[in-house]
């Protein structure tokens, strides 16, 4: 219920406020007088008896107004920020359980180790997350599908809790990158547009996809302004994405055609290649210093209690009517000395 401007938790009590009336219907106290010279006119004490009832009611009013729980309701507000809304595309297939930035096929055996690809994600990931106060953050999980298991948000303990989640477990042996990438995009349908855009992928590999499937991100990513980031978790083998020997083979595997595709997709496009822990934390680094800029930001004010200003007015009505009483007791002791 509305009144006021204000929401009431227990409108119930507007019905006792008529006892405010209470004050207005006392005894009568007219007295028969012989002589009507005896009781002059006395406007100033008609005015003070007025004011003592009016005071009484505001009492009684104010303490039930009080105890109706008055109060602001939740709301959402935008200010001015700068920053970026971020979705969080982390590669859960099995080849992110192998050790990462190691040099030897033999140390890649190391499934659910402290140093596999999906443990060091994680890592930097939530420092990269602790490190932006003014992002709004989304995260989807894919191998053979993909999960969004966040959708965009302001809280960062519910983004931070999702990225320690994601480190647990073992990852599975196929990868749907399309679908992933999809997903990814689709996060923003229906969302209003506030700033900067931008799709994380964290992934090992790549993925050879269909003309169809090329279509569709491309259309998805143009639509929706969304930029694109790949930290390449680069393998033991040393390949760059870039790389241009003149190997066909090395031309042909599904990292290098990913790479090839997402920049001719037409919308803003940088890949990072971490070798080493070094690298990966310089290309979060450098995304963080690339990607501040003003950034509508909806902030939840949360329920607000209004009781306080009507216990405030029902204690000073109540002083006031203290006093009076005080000083009308002083008063017959004076007349009676």
């Amino acid at each position: 219920m509305s009144l006021l401007g204000l929401h009431w938790s227990i409108p119930m009590l507007f019905l006792l406020l008529p006892l405010a009336l209470l004050p207005w219907f006392n005894h009568n106290q007219e007295k028969i007088v012989a002589w009507i010279d005896f009781v002059p006119v006395d406007p100033l004490s008609r005015v003070i008896g007025t004011t003592l009832k009016l005071l009484a009611s505001i009492a009684i009013a104010s303490l039930i107004l009080a105890l109706a729980e008055p109060y602001l309701p939740e709301k959402k507000v935008d200010r001015v920020a700068e920053g970026a809304e971020i979705i969080l595309l982390l590669d859960r297939s099995r080849s992110m359980d192998d050790a990462f930035a190691v040099k030897h096929q033999a140390a890649m055996v190391t499934v659910g180790k402290k140093n596999s690809k999906r443990r060091m994600a994680k890592k930097y990931l939530v420092e990269f997350v602790k490190k932006r106060p003014d992002d709004r953050f989304g995260f989807v999980l894919f191998s053979a599908k993909s999960i969004d298991l966040l959708p965009l948000t302001y809280s960062k303990e519910t983004i931070l809790a999702t990225v320690e989640a994601s480190a647990l477990g073992k990852g599975l042996s196929e990868t749907n990158m399309p679908e992933a990438l999809i997903q990814g995009a689709k996060m923003f349908e229906g969302e209003k547009y506030r700033g900067s855009r931008i799709v994380l992928l964290v992934s090992d590999g790549g993925q050879l996809m269909s003309d169809e499937e090329k279509e569709q991100i491309k259309s998805l990513y143009k639509q929706k302004n969304v930029s694109i980031y790949w930290i390449y978790l680069r393998d033991h083998k040393g390949k760059t994405l870039e790389e241009d020997s003149g190997n066909l083979l090395w031309a042909d595997i599904p990292e290098k055609k990913l790479h090839s595709f997402f920049k001719t997709m037409d919308v803003p496009y940088k890949a990072f290649e971490a070798g080493s822990l070094k690298d990966f934390a310089k290309a979060l680094d450098e995304i963080d210093k690339q990607q501040y800029q003003t950034l509508v930001v909806q902030e939840t004010v949360p329920k607000e209690i209004k009781s306080t200003p009507f216990y405030a007015v029902a204690m000073l009505a109540i002083l006031l009517l203290a006093i009076a009483q005080i000083y009308t007791a002083w008063g017959v002791k004076k007349a009676y000395e």
